[in-house]
C-alpha cells in the first residue's frame, strides 16, 4: 500500500464515502476528504473545509496531493448547476495543475444520447435539457485538459446508481426506498425497457482501481456493471424477492411527472431525465472488464439482497 496523498473533492455524496473506504482498503493511508463540511469515513483520514466555488480554498486543499478524484455534487437545480459546477471543475483542475497532482473525474450520462443505443465510451454528447448541457460541458473540460497534457487525467462514467446507504437515484427512491418503508414500489414511464443500474460500491471500488492504474489515464472509462440489464418489471421482482413481498407495483406514467411538476420543483427538474426510460438504456463497460477482468461486478440480485439487509 502506498502512502501518497490521495484526496476527495466533494466528500459527503454516497460515491465518496464508499470511495475513502475502498481507498484506505486497497491503495493508500492517506485519504484527505474535502468538502464545506466534511466527516471522517476511515478514523485516519484528514479533513479539510473547504469551498469548491473558492479557488484558493481548493488550492490550498489540493496542495501535496498524488490523485484528485472530483466526486462533487450538487442538488438537482439547473441554475445552481449552471453557476456553480463548472466553476468548481475549473478551480480542481487549476488546483491540480499547480499541485502536478494526476485528477480522476467522476461523471455521469446526463450528455449521451437518450435513445436505446449502445452506449461506449465513444458515444457522442447529444444531452437533453440543462442538466445534460451542464454535464456535456464539463465533460469537455476535462477532456480538454486531457489534451493538454500538462497532468494525467482521466474521466471515470456511470450510469444510474443503485445502492446502500443515501443513494440517490429514480431507482432507489422509487423501488428500494419504498419496499424499506413497506410501501408499494414504483417504477418510472415504463416497466418493459431494460435498464443498466451500477451498483454504488462497484462504482467507487471501480474508480480507485482507475486512479491508482497509471496507463488508465489520458482516457474516458465506463465503470463496471452487470450485463444483464433487467427490464425494471424483472428489476422490481427481484427487490420484491429479495424483501419478501410479493410482487406489485405502479407504473407513472410521463402525464403524472408533468402534473406533479406544476406543484414541485424537484419533480420539474427531474422531467428532463424522463426520455431515458422511454426506452432501453444499454450501458456497456466491456473496457473497463477487458483492462480488469479480476474485477467482480456485483449481480443485481444480490444488490437488492444487500440493500435490503443494510
Amino acid at each position: 500500500m502506498v502512502t501518497t496523498m490521495q484526496t476527495i473533492l466533494g466528500a459527503n455524496g454516497q460515491i465518496a464515502v464508499e470511495l475513502a473506504r475502498e481507498l484506505k482498503r486497497n491503495h493508500t493511508s492517506d485519504v484527505r476528504l474535502v468538502s464545506r463540511n466534511p466527516r471522517k469515513v476511515n478514523e485516519s483520514d484528514a479533513i479539510v473545509a473547504a469551498d469548491l466555488l473558492d479557488a484558493r480554498q481548493t488550492a490550498d486543499a489540493v496542495k501535496g496531493s498524488s490523485i484528485v478524484y472530483f466526486t462533487a455534487g450538487l442538488p438537482p437545480d439547473a441554475e445552481l448547476w449552471e453557476r456553480q459546477f463548472p466553476t468548481m471543475l475549473q478551480n480542481a483542475l487549476d488546483a491540480c495543475r499547480e499541485a502536478g497532482a494526476k485528477f480522476a473525474f467522476f461523471d455521469n450520462t446526463y450528455m449521451y444520447p437518450q435513445d436505446d443505443r449502445l452506449l461506449t465510451e465513444e458515444a457522442p454528447f447529444a444531452p437533453v435539457g440543462r442538466k445534460g448541457r451542464v454535464r456535456a460541458r464539463m465533460a469537455t473540460m476535462v477532456l480538454e485538459e486531457m489534451a493538454r497534457g500538462a497532468i494525467p487525467v482521466l474521466i471515470a462514467r456511470a450510469p444510474e446508481f443503485y445502492g446502500p446507504g443515501k443513494t440517490q437515484s429514480f431507482t432507489n427512491a422509487l423501488v428500494t426506498d419504498n419496499l424499506k418503508a413497506g410501501k408499494q414500489p414504483r417504477v418510472p414511464v415504463r416497466d418493459d425497457t431494460r435498464r443498466t443500474l451500477i451498483w454504488t460500491p462497484d462504482a467507487s471500488r471501480g474508480l480507485a482501481v482507475l486512479g491508482n492504474t497509471p496507463d488508465a489515464y489520458g482516457q474516458t472509462w465506463h465503470l463496471p456493471c452487470c450485463d444483464d440489464r433487467p427490464t425494471y418489471r424483472e428489476f422490481v421482482a427481484m427487490a420484491c424477492e429479495a424483501f419478501e413481498r410479493p410482487v406489485s407495483y405502479k407504473v407513472i406514467g410521463k402525464w403524472a411527472f408533468a402534473a406533479a411538476g406544476i406543484f414541485s420543483s424537484r419533480v420539474r427538474e427531474i422531467r428532463e431525465l424522463l426520455p431515458r426510460y422511454e426506452q432501453d438504456n444499454l450501458f456497456d463497460s466491456s473496457k473497463f472488464k477487458g483492462r480488469f477482468p479480476e474485477f467482480e461486478v456485483t449481480e443485481y440480485r444480490e444488490g437488492v439482497r444487500l440493500i435490503r439487509q443494510g
